[in-house]
């Protein structure tokens, strides 16, 4: 699964969605996590009101299944979600490291609903019908 994280620095989650000047993507998994990539946004990111800068952040981390944030606003989010992004923000800045830790700790174990339900992004469904013909036999 992939995640993003919102981050002025790159090394810590401490970035407000819409004004972050980078999205670090990385895979995770179980056995591990690595970096994918970063994606770097310049100038104009702190005019508010300006929702032209969010399609390409959304863009940039389509296929993603969580956005770690600082903060985020209500018409973001709302544009996050419907992305089918899960968005998780951070009370205080946060090294992104420390959170990966974290989430593969719970990803080994039993992860919460909304984390499954984040996990199963990009899969398609699958049933295995051939089960259900040989319950209908007996």
């Amino acid at each position: 699964m992939k995640i993003a994280f919102a981050t002025q620095d790159q090394q810590r989650v401490d970035a407000h969605f819409g004004w972050a000047k980078h999205l670090a993507v990385y895979e995770i998994g179980p056995g591990g996590y690595h970096f994918v990539e970063d994606f770097g946004f310049g100038e104009d990111l702190a005019e508010d009101g300006n929702e032209d800068k969010l399609a390409p952040k959304l863009a940039a981390i389509h296929d993603c299944a969580i956005v770690y944030v600082a903060a985020i606003g209500g018409s973001a989010a709302a544009r996050v979600v419907a992305s089918k992004i899960h968005p998780v923000k951070v009370n205080q800045p946060e090294p992104i490291l420390d959170i990966l830790d974290k989430l593969q700790d719970v990803l080994k174990g039993t992860p919460p609903p909304w984390l499954r339900k984040a996990l199963m992004k990009g899969q398609a469904r699958s049933f295995d019908f051939e089960d259900d013909e040989e319950v209908n036999k007996s």
